[in-house]
């Protein structure tokens, strides 16, 4: 009766379980059978006609085996239910040639009744009790009807001890089911756990919105388009003389340090970060979670102002560490339509946004005096209103047949004035970096003096 081979267990359970189930209750009719029989009576064809379906019975449990194991897995499943369906067909026979003996009906019934509902719910019960119908209308067709039921024990022995051991092997089974579900589940549980923390590590090194179509299953959805964009390039000025004068382990530690920090504040405002080239930073406002082209230009320069401060900051740091050369960066902002999609070969694909506006915000930079961020006219018109900035005329960039108008940023128009949070400046022997917003009231007055201090000894110092 039992077909079921553990698809869903995730493991490959032994297929000779089947023929196992299908041998004990087979054997076990048949000797319900067989002790019906009263051998010392003339031989008449009811007596052959039992003892023929005891053996049709045994000779069932190889042929059923056989085609089983010749299925292929197709039309397995269809095979294991015709299988099970004949399977209560012959017990119903056999429970009609038994004359309906009590005992041994009793546990047939109850047998079919849990194959029914252990196979596959209310749909197989129906088919299983239909055949069980069946076999006992087939077994009143070919064998006179008995008018008393039967209940002697001698006869329900067979059947007894059969079911008993069906019943048995399968608790047995399905314990062997239940330990390597366990054994599939845990193996699932590290692999799911294994797989999100390479999820978590692949997703710094893609896009967000190209890491959340291929982890969803969504690639469709990234297909090539013009959309209105505003494109941030920034890099450090004369960085690669310093690679040439700074061992492997301290440019690779000050680099990681500077482009942690360029990506945090980046993430702290919703860039996207499209790449890394070298000390070169590129981040990409308007295609993931874009709040409107004003929104996304203004919170780019917002980026590039605190960018520019953090830069100041760990320049003070990184001097404190030994590195003298001054590290200056450079910024240029363009706003325009530009093309985003995937771009690459079959075998390497990348997720990035070019066109002319793309390379007119690398000119940008590169025109951009250390410390300085400039902007196109496109970017200004969207953040004039709330960003300082200062007229640069018109420049010539590569690549640009006419010049481009550019404006210098200053800082926000909230952090100018009487209310200006964040002081610096800067001379030969001379670096001074002041941020109220990070000075505490318990540090104010060591603050004040130290500056009281520097001012008295500078006044007092004859410098020739």
């Amino acid at each position: 009766m039992q077909d079921q081979l553990g698809e869903n267990t995730g493991r490959n359970i032994d297929p000779r379980y089947p023929l196992y189930f299908r041998t004990l209750i087979c054997f076990a009719a048949a000797g319900t059978l067989v002790n019906t029989i009263h051998w010392s009576s003339p031989w008449q064809l009811d007596k052959v006609l039992t003892l023929g379906v005891a053996a049709l019975l045994l000779v069932y449990t190889v042929v059923a085996f056989q085609i089983s194991r010749g299925a292929n897995a197709k039309n397995a499943g269809n095979v294991r239910r015709w299988l099970s369906f004949t399977d209560a067909i012959l017990i119903g026979v056999a429970i009609a040639l038994a004359n309906f003996s009590l005992l041994p009906s009793l546990l047939f019934v109850t047998m079919v009744q849990f194959n029914a509902l252990t196979e596959g719910g209310g749909r197989r019960w129906f088919e299983h009790n239909t055949g069980l119908l069946l076999g006992v209308g087939s077994g009143y067709l070919i064998h006179e009807p008995a008018l008393v039921v039967n209940a002697d024990l001698h006869i329900s022995a067979a059947s007894l001890i059969g079911v008993f051991t069906y019943f048995c092997a399968h608790a047995f089974y399905t314990h062997k089911q239940l330990s390597q579900l366990k054994d599939a589940n845990r193996v699932l549980m590290n692999e799911q756990h294994t797989g999100k923390m390479r999820t978590y590590k692949l997703s710094k090194y893609l896009p967000q919105r190209l890491w959340r179509a291929v982890t969803n299953g969504r690639e469709g959805e990234l297909v090539t388009e013009r959309k209105l964009l505003t494109v941030f390039f920034s890099d450090i000025k004369d960085f690669s003389q310093l690679t040439e004068e700074l061992e492997a382990e301290t440019l690779t530690q000050l680099l990681n340090s500077y482009l942690s920090e360029m990506a945090r504040i980046a993430g702290q405002y919703g860039g996207t970060i499209d790449k890394f080239i070298g000390d070169a930073v590129m981040v990409v406002f308007g295609d993931d979670d874009s709040k409107g082209p004003k929104s996304d230009a203004l919170r780019c320069v917002a980026m590039a102002l605190a960018m520019r401060k953090r830069a100041r900051e760990m320049k003070q740091e990184w001097y404190n560490k030994g590195i003298s050369r001054p590290l200056q960066v450079r910024m240029g902002i363009n706003t325009g339509y530009c093309t985003v999609g995937i771009f690459g070969t079959a075998n390497y694909q990348s997720y990035t946004v070019m066109g002319t506006h793309v390379n007119l915000a690398a000119r940008l930079e590169g025109a951009a005096q250390p410390g300085e961020i400039l902007i196109s006219h496109e970017t200004w018109a969207l953040i004039k209103h709330t960003v300082m900035c200062r007229d640069k005329g018109h420049v010539t960039v590569k690549g640009f047949s006419t010049p481009v108008k550019v404006y210098q940023v200053t800082d926000l128009r909230k952090n100018l004035g009487g209310q200006q949070g964040y002081l610096e400046d800067h001379a030969p022997g001379f670096s001074m970096h002041l941020d109220l917003d990070k000075i505490r009231n318990y540090d104010k007055d060591k603050v004040l003096q130290s500056l009281e201090k520097a001012a008295a000894t500078l006044k007092s110092k004859v410098i020739i």
